[in-house]
């Protein structure tokens, strides 16, 4: 709190926190108990269990609201025994899911925190399914990055591999929202938040679009009293220029990526509109100051689309495709730090290397620079990546024969994935795939070593006869024996035609039992909370589908609860 400046990593227009004597010493705007900045899938949490609690509670929102949230899949990882896992016969308990979770999540947050995760996230679903939020059935049993539409259950994660089961069966636990004509793998989260946006409606919150936080109000003590906005008049031209062009601006780097044709153009269009977006920011919003009586959560997402950040903390994963939306740009992060907060792994990103379906290209061999296997080609996306950008310079090449080529073409004819599956993988065996009569043939061309890549691919034909067991947990049925011909797909995180969307996991330290941001001291900064991708939780050490939504309920009704407890306990 002593500085003065800000240092040269900031990156950043969120301002030092203005310190005062006493709250009298700011004119308040609107006087409210509970402040949420940033509305997605964290931040609606926050304000319904708020207002459930009893509180009032002003949502403040940079855009139109919904953020990565309504970009993602709409999968909430859930289980312990669900009704919808319950109604289609998965089995599951809450300890089978923390002793599946330990396995990916390690020590990011203690077992206590795991373990109140598990035990809760039944309840949760419920929760969302009492705002309207639409679960159900069938399940889809076998391995796959995201299921075809009829499916709305399946295993958003690896526990389908021998290597990660226990002593139970593994359960499905990749809950996708109910929608309509949800044919892709991304823009269905509305099936999350439209619902929930609805509610906190009806329950009385206020959401004011438009808006961005930019400095925070302490008193001398350290604890938070309310923050500082940037807002653009309600209803006036600004405002409607902002959305519109806010809205052209998503839209163009949504529906036009970057290998179809013209991608590249929609992409500087994109960045057009949000240069306009940003000036109108600039010159024509008033500023209002928020007086938050039981405190503000910080609920803004990660720091992904804040390239100087990334380049920063992280800067192996520069290279792949962003995932969320331009307002993901740490200001959240920024926020807490100004008022003492500690961040923590800030390293930390995860990068989807899906490539199953189709699953005959999961049956492939994926090898690094020098030609020798380091993952197995089944485990779930985010494993694959994390292999591939932290161990091997993002760098990976799939090696298929012919009878793998042609049954991936099977797999992917029509109907029997999901149009941009179909799409990806066939724009890969056309122009991406290579072909090579001999190994050697195949080293030459990408400077592998020779004596490396032959023992991998004997080693890997011996793993799927049976002979030899995988030091990676392949099991041999997953496996099989490569011959000449060899087809390669480059598929290393720069591959423009097999995007790996990438996105940050680290962010504010918090207290795990009540939310609120912590300093380098691990003391807890009274009136200040984190939640979702703004901080640190769940999925920030290794993601699966569906962990991140998850998060953002577990932590957003874990720091309105608190808030509202505090609350409580002051009035008394």
């Amino acid at each position: 709190m002593t500085e003065t400046t800000l240092p040269e990593h900031w990156f950043s227009n969120v301002e030092q926190a203005l310190i005062i004597s006493n709250e009298d010493d700011i004119t308040w705007d609107v006087d409210t108990d509970l402040v949420v900045v940033g509305y997605g899938a964290a931040g609606s949490s926050a304000a319904l269990e708020a207002s459930e609690n009893g509180l009032k509670v002003t949502v403040l929102e940079r855009f139109a609201g919904g953020g990565a949230t309504v970009m993602s899949g709409g999968v909430v990882y859930a289980g312990g025994g669900t009704s919808v896992q319950q109604s289609v016969g998965e089995i599951d308990s809450p300890q089978a899911m923390f002793d599946y979770l330990k396995l990916e999540v390690q020590d990011v947050v203690s077992d206590e925190t795991l373990m109140r995760f598990c035990e809760q996230s039944a309840s949760n679903i419920e929760w969302l399914m009492s705002h309207g939020v639409k679960f159900s059935g069938p399940v889809y049993k076998q391995k796959t990055s995201y299921p075809n539409v009829k499916y709305f259950l399946y295993h958003s994660d690896n526990s389908l591999l021998s290597n990660y089961r226990g002593m139970q069966a593994p359960a499905a636990r990749g809950h996708r929202g109910v929608i309509k004509n949800g044919n892709s793998a991304v823009n269905l989260g509305g099936a999350l938040f439209w619902p929930m946006r609805e509610s906190a409606k009806k329950l009385g919150v206020s959401v004011e679009t438009q808006t961005e936080a930019r400095q925070l109000v302490v008193d001398k003590q350290g604890r938070v009293l309310g923050l500082k906005a940037l807002q653009l008049v309600n209803g006036s031209d600004a405002e409607k220029r902002h959305q519109r062009y806010s809205a052209w601006a998503n839209y163009a780097a949504k529906y036009f990526p970057n290998m179809l044709p013209g991608g590249k153009s929609m992409r500087r269009l994109a960045k057009h509109f949000r240069t306009k977006v940003k000036q109108i920011e600039e010159t024509e919003r008033e500023i209002k100051f928020y007086r938050a009586r039981s405190g503000v959560v910080l609920s803004a997402g990660g720091f992904i689309f804040n390239r100087k950040m990334v380049k920063h903390y992280c800067p192996k994963y520069l290279k792949g495709l962003p995932l969320g939306t331009h307002a993901d740009d740490g200001s959240g992060i920024r926020l807490g730090e100004t008022a003492g907060g500690a961040t923590k792994l800030m390293q930390n990103a995860t990068a989807w290397r899906f490539i199953n379906p189709p699953q005959a290209w999961s049956r492939g061999m994926i090898v690094n620079q020098q030609g020798a296997r380091f993952v197995n080609e089944s485990s779930y996306g985010a494993t694959i990546g994390e292999a591939m950008v932290e161990r091997n310079n993002g760098k990976a090449w799939l090696i298929l024969d012919s009878k793998l080529v042609k049954q991936a073409w099977r797999e992917i004819a029509p109907g029997k994935v999901l149009p941009f599956q179909q799409m990806l993988a066939a724009l890969n065996h056309i122009v991406v795939k290579k072909k090579f009569k001999t190994v050697n043939a195949l080293c030459e061309h990408y400077k592998f070593d020779e004596p490396t890549l032959t023992k991998s691919i004997q080693q890997y034909g011996q793993i799927a006869d049976g002979g030899v067991i995988d030091e990676f947990g392949k099991s041999s049925t997953d496996a099989s024996v490569l011959n000449p011909p060899f087809h390669v797909i480059d598929i290393s995180l720069a591959q423009s035609l097999l995007p790996c969307t990438v996105l940050t996991m680290g962010g504010l330290d918090v207290n795990e039992k009540t939310g609120e941001v912590v300093d380098k001291n691990k003391q807890s900064i009274k009136g200040l909370y984190a939640a979702g991708r703004t901080a640190v939780g769940i999925p920030s050490n290794l993601y699966m589908s569906g962990l991140s939504l998850a998060d953002c309920i577990f932590s957003g009704r874990r720091a309105a609860n608190h808030a509202a407890t505090e609350r409580l306990s002051s009035s008394n």
